[in-house]
C-alpha cells in the first residue's frame, strides 16, 4: 500500500474529503477536481503529423491497443496443422518490451533455448518499426538468421503485402512452412508451457505454470492486471487527455494497492502461495519496468515499488535475484533506452534519466 504520499498529496491538492488525522488508503484518488481547474493541456497536431507507427492515442485522448491479427497455434493434438517440433519454431522478441518479455521467461523457464531459436530486435522503434543490428551495433540484439530481414515489418509483409497493423513483438513464426503462426503474447506462453514437453530436459517436463486448480483464479486475475496494470501504464502514459490520464493512472495505483493486499495474505512468495504462475510472470514483466521507466516516463508517479508496496517490491525481488531465467532475460539498457529514445512525441530529446540507482534494489 502507499505509504505516507496522501497527506502530502491532500495538502497539494487541497482536498476537502480528507478527515483530520491520517487519511484512509485510497483518499489520495480525490483529487481530480483541482487539477482541471490549473492545468493546460497543450494541442497534439505534432502528435497528428506522426507517421502512423507513432500515433498511439486517438482523438479522445485514450489509447486504445489494437488486437493482436495471427493467431494460429501450435498443439500436440493428433492431426494439427502446427504440431510441435524441435528446431521448426523462431521467437522474434525485444528486450524492451514487457509482452515480448514475457515469452523470453516463459521459453527460458521451460527449457526451451535449444528447441525454439530467438532473434532479438534493436531497442530503438523508428518510424519503419523495431529493426534488427548485430551484437556489435546494439550490445543484446541480434540479427534475423531466417530472413535477413533488417526491420521486423518485412516479416509481416511476408505473409500479407497490404499488411497494414502494428508490427509488433513477440512473433513466433513457423520456418517449415514459411508462416507467421501468432503474435499475441498471452497465448504464445500458453503454447510454449504446455506444447513442447516431449522435447525438453526431464527437469523441464511436468513443469507448468498455468496448473488445471488454479486456472479460474489466474484467468480472473489475469483479466484485471492486465486492463489497469499491464495495459494501465500505457493508457495513463499515452494519453493526450488531462482527465484520460488522471483516470488512468489512480485505477492503476488502485490496482497496485490490490496487489500489494493479495501478496500480503499469500501463503508463500509469489500470487498463488508456493506456486509459481504465469500471473507472476505477466506481472513481473510491468512491475520490473516501473520504477526505471513508467514512474518518470509515463507519469505514473503516486507512488514507486521500492518506497510505497512493501509486499510487491520483496515479491519483484525474489524472482528477479533467486531464479535466473527472470534476470537473464530483463535487460535494463534495453528498457530505459527503448521508451525514452523511442517515444519522442513524450521526450523529444530522447533524453534518458540516469536513475533510478540501482535498477532493481538488493534482497
Amino acid at each position: 500500500m502507499l505509504k505516507s504520499r496522501p497527506l502530502a498529496l491532500c495538502k497539494l491538492y487541497k482536498c476537502a474529503k480528507y478527515p483530520a488525522g491520517q487519511p484512509s488508503r485510497l483518499s489520495y484518488y480525490c483529487f481530480t477536481p483541482i487539477a482541471r481547474q490549473f492545468v493546460t493541456v497543450p494541442t497534439m497536431s505534432a502528435q497528428d503529423n506522426k507517421p502512423e507507427i507513432l500515433k498511439w492515442a486517438s482523438s479522445d485522448g485514450e489509447f486504445r491497443r489494437r488486437p493482436s491479427s495471427f493467431r494460429k497455434f501450435i498443439s500436440k493434438e493428433p492431426g494439427a496443422e502446427y504440431p510441435p517440433e524441435e528446431g521448426r519454431y523462431h521467437l522474434y522478441i525485444s528486450w524492451a518490451c514487457p509482452w515480448a518479455h514475457r515469452t523470453a521467461i516463459v521459453r527460458a523457464l521451460k527449457g526451451l533455448q535449444g528447441v525454439i531459436s530467438l532473434s532479438v530486435v534493436d531497442w530503438y522503434l523508428g518510424e519503419l518499426g523495431w529493426k534488427f543490428s548485430t551484437p556489435e551495433e546494439t550490445p543484446g540484439a541480434t540479427i534475423d538468421p531466417v530472413h535477413h530481414a533488417s526491420h521486423l515489418r518485412e516479416i509481416y509483409f511476408r505473409m500479407n503485402p497490404d499488411y497494414e497493423g502494428r508490427f509488433t513483438v513477440p512473433v513466433l513464426w513457423d520456418k517449415k512452412t514459411d508462416t507467421l503462426i501468432n503474435n499475441e503474447s498471452s497465448e504464445i506462453i500458453r503454447m510454449l508451457n504446455e506444447e513442447f514437453d516431449d522435447f525438453v530436459d526431464d527437469e523441464f517436463k511436468g513443469v507448468t505454470f498455468y496448473p488445471k486448480s488454479l486456472r479460474k483464479d489466474i484467468d480472473e486475475l489475469n483479466e484485471w492486471v492486465y486492463d489497469t496494470v499491464n495495459n494501465g501504464v500505457y493508457k495513463a502514459g499515452f494519453a493526450t487527455k488531462q482527465e484520460v490520464y488522471e483516470t488512468h493512472v489512480i485505477n492503476l495505483f488502485k490496482s497496485l494497492d490490490r496487489l500489494e493486499g493479495i501478496l500480503a495474505k499469500s501463503t508463500g512468495p509469489y500470487i498463488f502461495g508456493d506456486v509459481l504462475t504465469e500471473a507472476d510472470i505477466r506481472l513481473y514483466t510491468t512491475i520490473v519496468r516501473f520504477d526505471p521507466v513508467y514512474v518518470q516516463h509515463f507519469k505514473c508517479n503516486i507512488g514507486t515499488i521500492r518506497h510505497n508496496y512493501p509486499q510487491l517490491h520483496k515479491w519483484l525481488r525474489h524472482l528477479y535475484w533467486d531464479i535466473p531465467q527472470f534476470k537473464e532475460t530483463t535487460n535494463f539498457e534495453h528498457i530505459k533506452k527503448h521508451y525514452t529514445k523511442s517515444h519522442r512525441q513524450l521526450n523529444p530529446f530522447g533524453i534518458t534519466p540516469v536513475g533510478p540507482i540501482p535498477d532493481i534494489e538488493p534482497k
